[in-house]
């Protein structure tokens, strides 16, 4: 498993991970907020009978949201040179906490 998940692991200078952890967070954060006010909209504050849902609207929403969480998903990758390794790396002591 060691060997699989740290080959995952992009690591970069800590300069270039400070700036794709803001800015991917940020629009991670933006896209999941546009998301649910799309779906709100398309539903109505969900109030609204199925023939009057938008779809169109209804997807964009559900496609921000998935967005947001992909970006955030693939930035939480980087690494910057110093940063803790998973506890169950092989090259861990068992005595480090």
């Amino acid at each position: 498993m060691g060997d699989d998940t740290r080959g995952r692991d992009v690591v970069v200078p800590e300069r270039l991970y400070k700036s794709v952890t803001v800015f991917s967070t940020l629009f991670a954060i933006v896209s999941v907020v546009l998301g649910f006010v799309s779906l709100d909209v398309a539903t109505n504050a969900g109030r609204a009978s199925a023939s009057e849902v938008s779809v169109p609207l209804a997807v964009v929403g559900v496609a921000l949201i998935a967005a947001g969480g992909l970006v955030y998903a693939f930035a939480s990758r980087f690494r910057a040179d110093g940063m803790a390794k998973d506890k169950d790396s092989d090259d861990e002591t068992s005595d480090n906490g």
